[in-house]
């Protein structure tokens, strides 16, 4: 039955996330199954804030160490890894990609006709991440312009009292499908967690038992993906929710004539 439901994705499958280590959350068991899996990976993982790398010496030096591990963590299943990086010249930072969704957009719809996908897997609009909210906008674009299914899988949010929430979407429409993960699947699973050493990734902060998918949800870009405090602005972050649908609006304005 889960089989069934999923088959949309079993196929050459493109798995469009914004950072190292955001695959093997949302889907490092599923992508075991697909026929032919390929992750893009939407920025280099490397934030200005120094804060973030400079244990590492530098901004670059920290990328590449990102890029290493999603190089080793997707060597364990049999995926291919795509850094926007190579295809966006000067690549796009973490946290930033949703002051670049032209070019974004752009780059992936490239890739999407070259490798002709039978689907688009990407994260939810959810407030956890600007970059995730952010790759999901660019995953329904392109899925837009392509006419290629997208299905999105949640990582984190928090819910209207402050309180963080994981692999569960913010609101449910009947459609989720949730996958059990055990056995070699989730050895695997595991393998591919312990690559992301620069990240501190704990097992015990997600659920690797189970993993979320549904159809992406018709959602209004042109708003916050909820109406109270998101986890971004609650980490005090640069952005706010709705600098971030201000962005969506203005490419939606800019490509269609609509805000919607």
């Amino acid at each position: 039955m889960l089989l069934d439901a999923l088959k949309p994705l079993l196929g050459t499958t493109l798995i469009l996330v914004a950072h190292p280590d955001d695959e093997v959350i949302a889907c490092g068991a599923l992508m075991q199954g697909m026929k032919k899996p390929v992750v893009i990976f939407s920025t280099d993982g490397a934030p200005h804030d120094g804060g973030f790398w400079k244990q590492y010496g530098s901004r670059p030096a920290y990328a590449a160490i990102r890029r290493r591990e999603a190089e080793l963590a997707l060597e364990i299943v049999g995926a291919r890894p795509v850094f926007l990086a190579d295809q966006v010249d000067g690549g796009i930072a973490d946290q930033e990609l949703f002051r670049n969704l032209n070019v974004a957009v752009t780059a992936v719809e490239k890739i999407v006709t070259q490798l002709e996908p039978n689907c688009i897997l990407t994260l939810a609009y959810e407030g956890g991440h600007p970059d995730h909210d952010a790759a999901c906008f660019v995953a329904s674009m392109v899925g837009r312009r392509t006419a290629i299914p997208v299905w999105e899988s949640p990582l984190y949010h928090r819910n209207d009292d402050g309180v963080g929430v994981i692999q569960t979407f913010p609101r449910t429409r009947g459609t989720e499908v949730i996958v059990p993960v055990e056995g070699t699947q989730l050895e695997k699973k595991i393998r591919m967690f312990g690559h992301y050493r620069s990240q501190g990734l704990l097992i015990d902060s997600f659920r690797p038992q189970h993993e979320t998918y549904r159809p992406i949800a018709d959602y209004d870009f042109t708003q916050p993906p909820l109406p109270w405090k998101l986890n971004y602005e609650l980490w005090q972050w640069k952005m706010s929710g709705q600098q971030i649908a201000a962005a969506f609006s203005a490419f939606l304005q800019s490509q269609y004539g609509v805000v919607r």
